[in-house]
Parts: C-alpha cells; structure tokens; sequence
C-alpha cells in the first residue's frame, strides 16, 4: 500500500512522501479558516495525505473536524486558505469535471426519471448525448437499477435512490470520486447492503475514492486506508493501513484484524478527544 501523509496532531510542520510520480490527489499543508464576522473558525489545519490511482480511501472523525470541507477542497468548490491540492499533478483552482461527487442526500431532480437524472452532467457539460446514454444504462446495471431507467425517483427506496446518484457520479467517468457520508441517513439494513454494493462498483470501476464517514466499522470495511482526524481544527492523527484482503463481506467484520483496527481509531479519536477536545459539535 501507497503510504498517506500525516501530521501529528502537536507539530505545525508535515512532510509530504511521494506514493509515485504523480498521485491521484496530493493535499499539501491544507489549512482553512472561515471568517464568521469577528470570530474565525479553523476547520482545517496543515493537513497533508496522498493518494495513488484506484485507492479506496476513508475519512473517519468527529463532527466538526472539517470532513466535508476537505470534500468542498478537494473538488474545487472553495479554495483553501493555506496549502496546495492537487488531482493528477494539476492544482486545484476551480470546480472541476474529472471529480464525481455524492453526498449524503442522493438529490434527484423528482420530473426526471432515473436514466435522465443519471444524465444530468452529461446534459450539463454538454457532452455525447449517445455515448452518454449508452454508458448511463451500463452504470444503472452496474449499480443494481437495471430496468428501472424509466423509474422516478419517489418510486423508489433510499437505498435505490442512492445507487442511482452513484451511477450519476460516474456516468462522465471522472477518475476521483468524492463520497460524503452518502450511507448516513439509510437504515442499518440497507447500510450495511450498500457498503456490499459500494466495493462491488469500486472494484469494477476502478476509480479513486475518498469516502467520508462517521463510522469506524464502514470504514474498516471499505477502504485500504483509514485517515483518522481530530477535532476542530482538524489534523490527521494517523493514517492505518488495512490489511483485511479483497473481496470482503459482512462475515469479515467478525474477523480479530477488524476488531482491532476498529479498536485502534477509536482509542485514538477517545484519547484525543479526552485530552484536547475543544467541544466543537458543528460540522463545517
């Protein structure tokens, strides 16, 4: 495994090691400050991780430690304060078009069936309408909706409705793929059925992903990696490799590794919550 950067949570400084000649995403001495008139909220702080093609990596850490900013980042949707990120060797400076996103609410538009919700971006960025259609129903088979094309989306469950906003981040084959929280509000079932699904479609596409969560189990379960961050602001405490082989199912979360590597994040997040939490509950 390709080894991610981390700063310790008592330096300023963090060294960035290469993983290759030019890595998927590179996130460099990453700080950010928000101005909330007089008072200024720092969510981030000189963080720094690399990440090689095709690596699944997960995000895990209280509320408010700037998770989803580093989403917002990553994809162009604000710039940073300090620090330099970059996707495939070109900086970010804007909101990109080889960064697929899904976030926690699946956001299909409710007049548009299922295929031409899976369309939206290529509408949007004006691309081939036929290849594009073409690659739409080949990712809603691949995501498990196959002869739901004309569906809509109130005709469908959450879980449903969540593969099909996958499908809709894929469908313009961006090679990074950004996922926040995108299981949060589902039930434990159906969590559970689409962290199975999840890796079956990261396996058969090959994409990058960087996934954000809550839950320590999901991402044991998910990722090579697991980024651990503190609370605001946020820095990376550790980054753990995860040695549970491909393909894992559900079976394997009774496996010694996952209980002892869901027990090292959370002794981490309880020590340094203990110690140096500053009672942040807001999720910036």
């Amino acid at each position: 495994m390709a080894s991610a950067i981390a700063s310790e949570p008592t330096t300023r400084a963090t060294a960035v090691q290469s993983v290759g000649p030019v890595s998927a995403l590179s996130v460099q001495n990453v700080s950010m400050v928000f101005n909330r008139g007089a008072a200024a909220v720092h969510a981030l702080d000189q963080v720094s991780m690399e990440v090689r093609d095709g690596e699944f990596i997960a995000i895990v850490g209280p509320s408010g430690c700037g998770k989803s900013t580093l989403i917002k980042l990553v994809s162009g949707l604000r710039p940073p304060t300090a620090g330099r990120l970059a996707v495939h060797g070109r900086q970010v400076m804007k909101p990109r078009g080889d960064v697929g996103i899904v976030f926690q609410s699946p956001v299909l538009l409710p007049w548009r069936t299922i295929l031409d919700n899976v369309m939206l971006p290529i509408d949007v960025l004006k691309q081939d309408q036929a290849a594009g259609r073409e690659r739409a129903h080949e990712l809603l088979k691949l995501v498990g909706l196959g002869g739901f094309e004309k569906a809509y989306p109130n005709e469908l469950s959450g879980g449903m409705q969540q593969r099909a906003a996958i499908a809709r981040a894929l469908v313009y084959d961006a090679p990074l793929l950004l996922m926040d929280e995108p299981f949060g509000a589902l039930d434990a079932l159906t969590r559970e059925q689409m962290n199975s699904e999840l890796q079956r479609i990261w396996s058969a596409s090959g994409k990058t992903v960087i996934f954000i969560t809550h839950s320590i189990p999901e991402a044991v379960f998910l990722a090579d990696r697991i980024v651990v961050m503190s609370p605001r602001p946020g820095r990376v405490l550790k980054v753990i490799d995860n040695p549970i082989p491909r393909m894992r199912t559900l079976d394997d979360m009774l496996r010694p590794e996952f209980g002892t590597l869901v027990r090292e994040i959370r002794g981490l997040l309880g020590s340094y919550v203990a110690g140096e939490s500053n009672g942040s509950s807001s999720d910036w």
